[in-house]
């Protein structure tokens, strides 16, 4: 079973120094797993038992495309009506503990590395009927209908059931579990795991249009962010704006591994003039 890192709340004592990791900059930001901490956390309307730390949110300067939370659950807890917003389409991704998710009244018990897509006006809901927390990370986003295209329909799968696919010519140094299918033009985003092996590289700098959320979930890199290069650890949170460059060396005993969010399949919008 892989581990995923889950963060633990609290807050640091009066002795501990300021100085962090912390870095918000015009092309990305870096939200280390220090940060957080109890007081940054938010309750959720409709959802009982509950706290989420958002990590991303649509702004002017900062994500665009999508938002992230993780998402604590107390035993009881949960939502009848988790999503506020008619259009949006969800991931969700667990990283500690179960709850049942049902999608348009079919029940799914999810566990740690369980994934679950939930398209555009489904009728879902969230109940943890354990008697231990859970947590997993739910990311947002508006769906980009396409006339003549249906919407994706939902699917329930795991990090475990789905094959790691290894990038060409990195000899499985580098791989990617792809839980939509990519040539799947009904997807607007993409949800995928990254996986480097210790000494693994992206060995250029890549540069794209896609805006990228990436929380990493195990081991530990230094990791290119424009022109600077951070390390990063399990529990850190990364923004990448459009056509920052980017880049990793994994570092450490174990794998590196994150979860990485991307906007695909749409024409860029031309702006409100074009008809």
């Amino acid at each position: 079973m892989s581990q995923y890192y889950t963060p633990k709340g609290g807050l640091p004592p009066q002795t501990a120094i300021m100085t962090d990791r912390a870095v918000f900059k015009d092309a990305y930001a870096l939200i280390p797993r220090g940060v957080m901490s109890d007081i940054v956390t938010s309750n959720l309307p409709h959802w009982q038992g509950t706290r989420a730390w958002i990590l991303a949110r649509p702004m002017s300067g900062f994500a665009e495309t999508f938002a992230q939370y993780i998402v604590e659950v107390s035993p009881n807890g949960g939502s009848d009506t988790p999503e506020p917003e008619a259009g949006a389409q969800a991931v969700l991704f667990v990283t500690d503990g179960g709850f049942t998710l049902t999608i348009d009244g079919q029940a799914h018990e999810m566990e740690t590395g369980s994934y679950a897509y939930i398209p555009p006006e489904a009728q879902w809901q969230v109940h943890n009927n354990t008697k231990a927390t859970t947590t997993f990370h739910w990311i947002r986003k508006a769906y980009e209908a396409v006339d003549g295209i249906e919407a994706p329909e939902a699917f329930v799968t795991s990090d475990a059931a789905t094959p790691a696919i290894e990038m060409p010519d990195t000899n499985g140094a580098w791989a990617t579990t792809r839980f939509a299918d990519p040539s799947d033009i009904r997807h607007d985003m993409h949800v995928n795991i990254v996986t480097f092996q210790p000494g693994g590289i992206i060995p250029f700098a890549e540069t794209h249009v896609m805006e990228h959320g990436l929380y990493v979930l195990q081991g530990k890199a230094v990791y290119r962010l424009n022109d600077d290069w951070v390390e990063v650890e399990a529990g850190d949170f990364m923004w990448l704006r459009a056509f920052c460059p980017q880049g990793c060396y994994a570092a450490g005993p174990e794998p590196f591994r994150y979860l990485l969010y991307k906007d695909v399949n749409r024409h860029p919008k031309l702006g409100p003039l074009v008809k």
